[in-house]
């Protein structure tokens, strides 16, 4: 099969959808793998090594999309890569459809098969390809909130952990999963005060339990949410329904009772953010406020440190992609229930149910999709 790989081009996107040694592995297994020239580049790995690896160095991402069989991205792609979408290529990457309603009608009109790293789902209801990057946004979610919160970058002027005489910051984490662990990891480890709300009674008692009472867990619901948001100095939203919108638990209303310079870091902005004012920034322009805090909304987070997300990513990918290219998409889906949950787009119809709830449109079942002979 012939694996293809573009540059990403979302705004300060350096990220890319393999390794050298995810290409030697693959062409071990006897496909053929094409990287467009200088994909690697932001992620420190350059065309030669990809070239050393077995990789063919294509010059254009016209050139890659169309010589793919199954092509591999980062994050989903944007309006001027529409045009390269065609029925039956393989789209595998991160795609946050929910959030997406134009890229998502791009998908069904083009005929792509399209699966997404982020509603891939275990049986734990774990999510193995959207956990590393999690991690990754969570533990840059209290340095960036940190940074946001220096008083000539707007914020209120406060050190973390302060200094000994004084009061370190208030960090509430809204979500206790992978992301939400970690920026309560790294969020203890700068001296902050921190409370964790979810609505797991379990995981409370588990971090409560692993961080000997150093974290204060809360039962999340709508009072504790006003609680601990108005008494934070930042407030960091990791709240995720896999495939679906995030649910909206911070309004403008309570952010107007925050502290002046007060920060919001959203790590769900991608699936439209669990802060009512958030919409997508940029690294180039992070910020905005609104009232007096500042929202911290980048939509791709891990892109900031390419070089250690490019390596967790294709750890997690790579089985993946080895399946999909040695049995074909339809056998690996088939063989794999897991695998299968990330396929949300197929021959014009939509699979994902939270991505029709979402939109407002009909989707067809997944078991019938893998099971009907057109595949």
């Amino acid at each position: 099969m012939k694996i293809a790989v573009p540059t990403e081009i979302k705004n300060n996107e350096f990220r890319v959808a393999i390794t050298p040694a995810g290409v030697h592995d693959l062409v071990g297994h006897g496909h053929e793998v094409l990287v467009q020239a200088g994909a690697g580049e932001g992620s420190s790995i350059s065309d030669e090594q990809y070239a050393t690896a077995g990789a063919t160095i294509l010059p254009d991402a016209a050139s890659v999309w169309a010589s793919a069989d199954l092509l591999l991205k980062v994050k989903e792609p944007v309006s001027s890569e529409y045009g390269y979408f065609r029925a039956g290529l393989v789209l595998f990457t991160y795609l946050h459809l929910a959030a997406e309603p134009e890229l998502t009608r791009a998908l069904l009109a083009s005929g792509v098969t399209a699966i997404a790293y982020e509603t891939v789902q275990l049986p734990s209801r774990s999510l193995p390809l959207l956990a590393p990057m999690s991690e990754v946004a969570g533990r840059l979610a209290p340095i960036v909130g940190a940074n946001a919160m220096l008083k000539p970058n707007g914020g209120l002027g406060l050190l973390v952990p302060g200094v000994p005489g004084t009061h370190p910051a208030k960090i509430a984490v809204l979500g206790g999963g992978v992301a939400g662990t970690a920026a309560m990891q790294v969020s203890l480890g700068l001296g902050a005060e921190v409370t964790v709300l979810d609505t797991n009674l379990f995981r409370l008692r588990e971090i409560d339990s692993l961080h000997f009472g150093r974290v204060k867990t809360i039962a999340s619901n709508s009072f504790e949410i006003d609680k601990a948001v108005s008494e934070a100095d930042m407030v960091i939203g990791s709240v995720l329904i896999p495939g679906a919108k995030a649910p909206k638990l911070v309004s403008n209303e309570l952010v107007s009772r925050m502290k002046p310079g007060s920060v919001l870091v959203d790590i769900a902005v991608d699936q439209g953010g669990c802060f009512e004012g958030t919409h997508p920034t940029t690294h180039a322009d992070p910020t905005f406020t609104v009232h007096r805090s500042l929202f911290y909304c980048v939509a791709n987070m891990p892109g900031a440190v390419p070089h250690t997300s490019t390596y967790a990513l294709t750890n997690a990918t790579l089985p993946y992609i080895r399946a999909l290219a040695t049995l074909g998409w339809v056998n690996a889906l088939r063989a794999d229930p897991s695998l299968a949950l990330g396929l949300n787009v197929f021959g014009g119809h939509l699979i994902s149910a939270p991505v029709a709830i979402a939109h407002g449109l009909r989707h067809r079942p997944l078991a019938e999709v893998l099971n009907s002979r057109q595949c």
